[in-house]
């Protein structure tokens, strides 16, 4: 070994007073260091020195690299971060009225479109909350609206009259947000929902709160 070799090297004599010393030149050590671990001991400052520039190198271009995903990957944090806003941030509170039905509905702002027609299909954003505040389901969070048919049984009941309208509740037009409040009669009843391997997502006799942004008919 490289470190064995300088310790067991024959002691040097002691020169005398009147003894002088030439300098050897670099060139010298390397041909003494014939053998191939004084090889290895001679040439371990060049070593270093190649892994010291080396790792400059690959920290340089780590640097470089890291640089370059910040860029190209602001504009996918920025709209992640904007989806997620949307998906767990309520709608601003209004004054809910209450159809015969239980119903519970606002306007967070009206509309300028058409209505909604019987049978057709619309897009339509949403967040899902329990009456807790805890969402639990969000088309934000998968980055697209809903296409859906409203009014033929296709979705919840609270949700057909709460877009659609009727039995003292107005139809949504389309660029209008409304918050609904539907009870469970007229969402999963009794019966939990959303259940995979044993897990609910729904419970039972569940009251779930809605927010609806109208985007548009499906086209």
């Amino acid at each position: 070994m490289a470190v064995s070799a300088l310790n067991v090297a024959a002691p040097v004599p002691k020169p005398s007073l009147h003894q002088t010393f030439k300098s050897k030149p670099i060139s010298a050590f390397r041909s003494i260091a014939s053998s191939s671990s004084h090889s290895r001991v001679s040439e371990v400052p060049l070593a270093l020195e190649s892994k010291s520039s080396t790792k400059k190198r690959i920290f340089d271009m780590g640097l470089g690299l890291l640089a370059a995903s910040i860029v190209f990957s602001a504009p996918l944090d920025a709209n992640a971060t904007r989806i997620e806003y949307y998906a767990t941030v309520a709608e601003p509170s209004c004054e809910l009225n209450f159809a015969p039905s239980g119903l519970g509905f606002c306007d967070v702002s009206v509309g300028t479109g058409p209505e909604a027609p019987l049978g057709e299909l619309v897009n339509i954003h949403y967040t899902a909350r329990f009456a807790d505040g805890t969402v639990f389901d969000s088309s934000y969070k998968r980055a697209r609206p809903l296409t859906m048919r409203i009014g033929v049984g296709k979705v919840i009941k609270g949700l057909d009259q709460g877009i659609l309208g009727g039995e003292g509740v107005p139809p949504m037009l389309v660029g209008g947000k409304r918050k609904l409040q539907i009870p469970p009669e007229l969402a999963y009843g009794p019966e939990p929902a959303g259940c995979f391997s044993g897990d609910c997502n729904i419970p039972a006799n569940a009251t779930l709160v809605y927010d609806i942004n109208f985007i548009g008919l499906y086209k």
